[in-house]
């Protein structure tokens, strides 16, 4: 699962350090869906346009750790009609 959109993400990642460094990308399938300030912005826009569907956010950077998803972004998954607010 994800294999396109990790493989997508390392043939881009090099021009993605120079547009969008330290931002997280949003990507389904090979294809570019947008680049955001917050991990949450873009999880939240992932499951708004993808619900359960598989998509993927990274942050454009050379070393990146463990990705880890709010539990907020669980119940957006089960329903996207709801949506996240911070705190």
């Amino acid at each position: 699962m994800l294999d396109r959109e990790r493989s997508y993400f390392e043939e881009n990642l090099e021009k993605w350090l120079k547009e969008f460094p330290g931002h997280f990308v949003l990507v389904h399938g090979a294809a570019l869906i947008g680049a955001f300030a917050s991990q949450e912005e873009a999880l939240t826009e992932g499951a708004r346009l993808f619900g359960l569907e598989p998509f993927l956010v990274r942050r454009v950077e050379h070393d990146r750790g463990p990705v880890y998803v709010p539990a907020k972004l669980v119940s957006v998954c089960r329903d996207p009609s709801r949506s996240i607010t911070p705190g």
